[in-house]
This record gives structure tokens, C-alpha cells and sequence, in this order.
């Protein structure tokens, strides 16, 4: 588990660390340059997600095919992957624009309106070669090939970093951009991530039997409609998740600029943490999927209970790392003395969710893995849409608790979604046994 999971969790961390460096490297600009980075940041990976989301099917049935020692069937499916990231391009793109133009009227405050809305125009048009990069990951992960995924994503970091330091401040002689060289920072990091998984496939892929360049590009339709019905309620799930994270950045806006500044740096340390059992998720799809290829039930259930005990035991010590050491994390990104109180707080509730999010996020995977995408998306839809959002809503707007209690509302979804979804395993995995 750990040799696929391990070079994945630095993979997740990678792309993670984007968001953070972005969040960094934009703090002595003040709250309102902080606020607008994180939420473009967030209402970009709510809408993309979904997108993204559509390509998981690649996971399950790329791991199956290589479990039986079909190499061309592993070749198609990658085919059917570009082809999905083609054809989903232009509606999300046009979404992310219409997502744009609503800006003015969600009720931010202006100061973060303006820089908010540029930010996001530009990175819209890092979503082709984000989709691409992703058909290719996912691909790659179910071949057990992911030392080159992690590279790939800490190269785009290292790039990331240096184009934010050129065009944020404007050094070398380049223009002082501020949010907008952030954002051309992660358009560019994004097609050179899609560049570099595209040259490791071709050159790995002239060496197998059957070669690469022996697979038809030509659209099938079935396959690519098999992928869909399996990642369209993984988006789905994805974007349910994500996007009550992204609407509460922009709830939390809508209190107060230091609030928005406070809930973006928490949540970002929050998102880190989630890196480890994504990452697992990933590898227990994958491991379940091939076991599953193999014929092997018996291995498929010992896959993904062990990533679920490494994934809960990972989140127990980051909530630890929360409690005991909350106004230092936060310091990390500003000086604020507001932001910094009202950081402290959250960073205690997203200690008390810690479990239960990492419980959720290495579930799904594994379930993943059983081509079961369904009762993830279902349950993300009641836990956090029907329960989790309108109780933090009543607790920030109506009850006095502002975005803390914006805060205390989410984890209950998040309680909610993390021991349904084990249940659902505990009963699949007796089931496969039988």
C-alpha cells in the first residue's frame, strides 16, 4: 500500500502546496489579497472538480485491465481518457466564465471583488491541460507507475514558486502583476505538469507489447460513455464536496474580510492534512481494482482496510499538530492579530473533524475501487448539503457565531459522511468474502 501510496501522497502534497505558496507568497499584500487568491483558488477547484471527477472511472478499470495482463485494454481506456478531457473542456471552461461574470452580485466586499476576479479569469484557462494532466495521472497510478507523477508535480511547484516571485512583485524587470502573477504562476505550472506525464508515456509506452502507437484515437463512444457512467457520480461526489468548502469561502466572505483571510489559511492547512488519505484513496482504489482483475477478493478487502487504518491514524496526529500548536500555523501566513485569533479558533474545529474526514476521503477510494461511485456522492449530498451547510449557515448568520459556527456546521457533514461511507465498506467487504 505504501509503495503506491507513499509517491502519490507527495503528488497530492504537491498540488496542495500550490495553493499555499500562491496563499504565502500574496500575504504582505493584506487580507483582501489572501481572501481573493484562496476564493478564486476555491470556486475554481468546485467547478473543475467536477471535471476532474468525470476521469476517476480511469481508476478501476485501467487497475483491472492491468491486473489481467491487458496491456492494449489499459491503452484503450487511456484513449477514452484524452477524449473525455477533450470533450469536457468546453462547457467547464464556459462555466468557469459564467462563474466569473456572477462575481459582482454574490456580495463580496469590493476591495476583494477586485483582485478575486481577475485571478479567476486567468486560471479558468488552466483547466484543458489540468484535465489532460489528470487522464494521464490517473492512468499512469493504475500501472503502479508513480514515481513520476511525484516529480512532475514538485518540478510544477518549484516553477510555480519562481513565477510567483518574478510576477508578483515584479522582479527582473517584469511587472508588478500581484494576484494576477499568482494566477499566470499556475496557468504555466499546469501545462508543463501535462507536458511532462505526456513525454513519460511516450516514451515508456514504445517499449510495451502492444506498443502505444498500435491503439486507435479514434473516439469511441462506448467507452468513453462507460468512463462517464462511472465518473459522473464521482464528479458528482467530488464536486458536492468541494463545492460546500468553496461556498463557505464565499459565505465567509460575506462577513468580513479578516474572516474570509482566516477561513482561507485554515482551510488550507486542512486541505493539506487531506493530502495523506486522498493519497491513500488513490492507492486503494487502484489496489482493490487490480486485486479485483486478479480474481483475488480476499486481497481487495485487506487493501482497503489497511488504507483506511493508515489514513485515520495519519489524521489523529494532525489534529494533535492543530491543538498544540495553532497560533504558530497561522502566523505562518500573516500578522494580522484578528486573523490570527480567529485562525486559532478554526483550527480547532478542523482538529475535531480531522478523523472523520480522512475517514470519508480513504473510503471512497476504496469503494472506488469496487466501481461503486454512487453511495459516496449520495451520502456527501446529505451529509453536507442537507445537513452540514444549512446548520453552519444558521450558526454563522442567525445564531451569532459567525464563521466559526460556519465551521462547526461543515464537521458535522463531515462526521456524518465518514461513518456512513465505512459502513457501506464493512458491508461490501463482508459481501465480497462470502
Amino acid at each position: 500500500m505504501l509503495s503506491i501510496a507513499g509517491p502519490v501522497i507527495v503528488a497530492e502534497l504537491g498540488w496542495v502546496t500550490m495553493g499555499l505558496v500562491d496563499t504565502l507568497m500574496v500575504g504582505p499584500m493584506g487580507p483582501e489579497a489572501i481572501g481573493a487568491v484562496g476564493l478564486g483558488s476555491s470556486l475554481f477547484i468546485a467547478i473543475g472538480v467536477f471535471a476532474m471527477g468525470l476521469l476517476l472511472g480511469l481508476d478501476p478499470l485501467v487497475a483491472a485491465a492491468f491486473g489481467a495482463k491487458r496491456i492494449d485494454e489499459c491503452h484503450n481506456w487511456l484513449v477514452a481518457g484524452v477524449w473525455l478531457a477533450i470533450l469536457a473542456t468546453p462547457p467547464i471552461v464556459g462555466l468557469l466564465f459564467l462563474l466569473v461574470a456572477s462575481l459582482p452580485y454574490i456580495g463580496l466586499p469590493p476591495e476583494v471583488l477586485v483582485l478575486a476576479t481577475p485571478y479567476l479569469a486567468i486560471v479558468a484557462w488552466s483547466l484543458p491541460p489540468l484535465l489532460l494532466y489528470v487522464a494521464f495521472r490517473r492512468y499512469l497510478q493504475a500501472m503502479n507507475i508513480v514515481k513520476a507523477v511525484t516529480y512532475t508535480l514538485i518540478a510544477a511547484n518549484v516553477l510555480n514558486a519562481i513565477v510567483n516571485y518574478v510576477l508578483i512583485s515584479g522582479h527582473f524587470g517584469a511587472p508588478a502583476l500581484g494576484v494576477r502573477g499568482a494566477a499566470y504562476a499556475t496557468l504555466l505550472s499546469r501545462v508543463a505538469m501535462a507536458g511532462a506525464l505526456f513525454f513519460v508515456i511516450l516514451r515508456r509506452e514504445a517499449h510495451t507489447v502492444p506498443p502505444l502507437s498500435q491503439t486507435p484515437f479514434a473516439l469511441d463512444l462506448v467507452r468513453v460513455g462507460r468512463l462517464v457512467r462511472l465518473g459522473l457520480p464521482a464528479g458528482a461526489q467530488m464536486l458536492l464536496e468541494v463545492g460546500v468548502f468553496a461556498l463557505s469561502t464565499a459565505l465567509a466572505g460575506r462577513v468580513s474580510a479578516t474572516s474570509l483571510a482566516a477561513h482561507q489559511i485554515a482551510i488550507n492547512l486542512a486541505a493539506l492534512t487531506f493530502m495523506i488519505p486522498l493519497g491513500l484513496s488513490s492507492a486503494a482504489a487502484v489496489r482493490v481494482g487490480q486485486a479485483l482483475g486478479r480474481d483475488d477478493p480476499r486481497s481487495a478487502v485487506s487493501a482497503g482496510w489497511i488504507a483506511i487504518a493508515l489514513g485515520v491514524s495519519f489524521m489523529a496526529g494532525a489534529a494533535l499538530v492543530f491543538l498544540s500548536m495553532p497560533a504558530l500555523l497561522i502566523k505562518s501566513f500573516s500578522d494580522d492579530v484578528n486573523v490570527i485569533d480567529l485562525g486559532v479558533r478554526l483550527l480547532f474545529v478542523a482538529a475535531v473533524f480531522q478523523l472523520f474526514d480522512g475517514l470519508q476521503g480513504v473510503t471512497t477510494g476504496a469503494l472506488r475501487g469496487l466501481s461503486d461511485t454512487h453511495t459516496a456522492m449520495l451520502w456527501n449530498l446529505g451529509g453536507h448539503w442537507f445537513v452540514g451547510l444549512p446548520l453552519g449557515y444558521l450558526l454563522c448568520f442567525h445564531w451569532g457565531y459567525g464563521v466559526v459556527g460556519l465551521w462547526w456546521g461543515l464537521s458535522v457533514g463531515l462526521v456524518i459522511c465518514g461513518l456512513s461511507l465505512v459502513t457501506v465498506w464493512w458491508r461490501k467487504s463482508h459481501h465480497l468474502l462470502r
